[in-house]
């Protein structure tokens, strides 16, 4: 818990000093693979005699989808509407001001487990910072990056970072699914060391400054020369690619096998979006 308090305390102190702000406090973000999601559909009944749906209906609708049995050992962190259903008509966004008998919703409800989410907590509030709400990293993410015309076409938002690949697929403006995989920069990093026989230090260093999935290193430094040298480690900038490349073709084939149609060109026309800092390879 220090080592990771520490940790965040350097990242705030980076994000202050970036900003010129301090930071007093903060929407965290949760990934991880504890982190797991479900669907779930429910049915209320719009009893007024105007049977007009309302803002409360709304509320009681989604209040029953989150009534679904969750386990004791994990938190409930999202119940996001992908769509709502009035009298059997489908694809409502927005069901407010429509007459109907019955309202149903599909929602996608998101958990973490119960003690990752107590140490995330007691790490930033160890810090002095106070906590505004807890939110799934990906659809964090997906606020800064992808247009409100990727998710009306459909896309899959796929956030590489150092421990997890961190996926949301949007379909029709709606969130449709979310899944967390266990690879991500960490363990590129780790094949470039044992790959080349490099330090782990070295091995994330030479990554992040030479590091592609294609070699471009003529194209970076005007020279001829294919060797690569990092703190008296020299490697051959083809050796770095093919193995990086390895592992990246491996994360986006584990991306794609998250689409529960093998159509998924069709699931998701505007294709993939890459963020993250492992994105930049």
């Amino acid at each position: 818990i220090n080592e990771a308090k520490e940790s965040v305390r350097e990242s705030v102190r980076k994000a202050e000093q970036a900003s010129g702000y301090k930071v007093e406090s903060a929407y965290v973000g949760v990934t991880g693979r504890h982190v797991s999601s479900l669907n779930n559909r429910a049915v209320v009944a719009i009893t007024r005699n105007d049977r007009l749906v309302r803002s409360d209906d709304l509320r009681r609708v989604l209040t029953t989808a989150r009534s679904v049995k969750i386990p004791v050992d994990r938190r409930l962190l999202h119940v996001i509407p992908r769509g709502y259903v009035v009298d059997g008509q489908s694809g409502v966004k927005n069901p407010i001001g429509m007459h109907g008998f019955r309202l149903d919703v599909e929602a996608h409800i998101i958990t973490a487990a119960i003690t990752s989410v107590q140490n995330l907590v007691k790490c930033i509030r160890g810090i002095g910072i106070d906590i505004d709400d807890l939110i799934l990293e990906p659809l964090a993410s997906s606020e800064a990056v992808l247009s409100e015309d990727e998710r009306q076409v459909g896309v899959i938002l796929a956030d590489v970072g150092g421990g997890t690949t961190d996926i949301a697929i949007f379909r029709e403006g709606s969130i449709w699914h979310t899944a967390i995989l266990p690879v991500a920069g960490y363990q590129i990093t780790r094949d470039i060391a044992i790959g080349l026989g490099l330090p782990f230090d070295v091995a994330e260093e030479m990554k992040k400054k030479y590091g592609t999935v294609t070699p471009v290193y003529e194209t970076r430094t005007g020279s001829g020369s294919d060797t690569l040298m990092t703190n008296g480690h020299g490697v051959s900038h083809q050796d770095l690619c093919d193995i990086i490349r390895a592992r990246v073709e491996e994360i986006l084939r584990l991306i794609v096998l998250e689409m529960p149609n093998s159509e998924y060109e069709t699931l998701v026309p505007d294709g993939i979006v890459l963020t993250g800092g492992s994105a930049n390879l």
